[in-house]
């Protein structure tokens, strides 16, 4: 059976690189939470503001751009807020000051699950994905310790315990999600990044088979992977 989370579980924060991440890799998982009335949250750490192949395009306006895409796909899936860090798509390094952002993230919205990226997969070669999972990670432990970042709890950042985090994008998976019944809805918010999908019969059948192959593991037609990991009470 499809892992089910507990009912509990009512706020989930997407930590993401870039525009489109969230949507490529779990928007049909997304559109089965927030269909059980869950509140998800994508939180972008860049506006994808490179994330093209034209030399002549400016940042800025691709910036503007792919931020719209993003809030477009996160409607069509019913995800409840979107926020972006603004900062520069292949800068995205582990630091404090990078963790600090997202533990304030975590401790304003207070999610019981967070989701980012593997940064322990083989051969991870964009380094974006690796700091975004790393910093999360971090910042996950510093959002639990008010010692943390103490001048967030004058501001009224409390600290706050997430239960869970899976990684998505990973080689170890053992979490599955049935997504039959939401491919088309993960399909329809992939449309929304029309900046990054112009060969649409291409990306679909992409996106089709990769949950054609995760499904067949479970028997089931459409599926994505995820690896949990229990946070430690210490």
């Amino acid at each position: 059976m499809s892992y089910q989370l507990p009912a509990e579980f009512q706020d989930i924060l997407f930590v993401l690189a870039h525009p489109d991440d969230a949507d490529f890799g779990a928007a049909g998982t997304v559109a089965r939470w927030t269909r059980e009335g869950r509140r998800v949250h994508y939180l972008l750490c860049t506006s994808g503001d490179k994330g093209t192949p034209d030399p002549t395009q400016r940042p800025a306006e691709l910036a503007r751009v792919r931020e719209a895409e993003q809030r477009e796909a996160a409607r069509r899936l019913g995800v409840a807020s979107t926020l972006f860090l603004g900062r520069h798509d292949g800068e995205l390094e582990v630091s404090l000051p990078f963790r600090a952002e997202i533990t304030a993230v975590i401790r304003r919205l207070r999610p019981q699950l967070v989701l980012t990226f593997d940064p322990w997969r083989p051969y991870q070669l964009h380094p974006d994905h690796r700091a975004v999972g790393f910093t999360t990670l971090d910042a996950i432990i510093a959002a639990r310790d008010p010692l943390y970042f103490p001048e967030q709890q004058r501001d009224g950042l409390t600290a706050h315990r997430v239960r869970e985090v899976w990684l998505f994008a990973t080689e170890n998976p053992d979490v599955w999600i049935d997504i039959t019944e939401t491919m088309e809805a993960k399909l329809h918010a992939l449309q929304a990044h029309v900046s990054q999908t112009r060969d649409w019969a291409a990306v679909e059948a992409r996106v089709r088979e990769r949950a054609r192959q995760a499904g067949a593991a479970y028997g089931v037609r459409y599926a994505e992977v995820f690896k949990r990991l229990e946070l430690p009470l210490g």
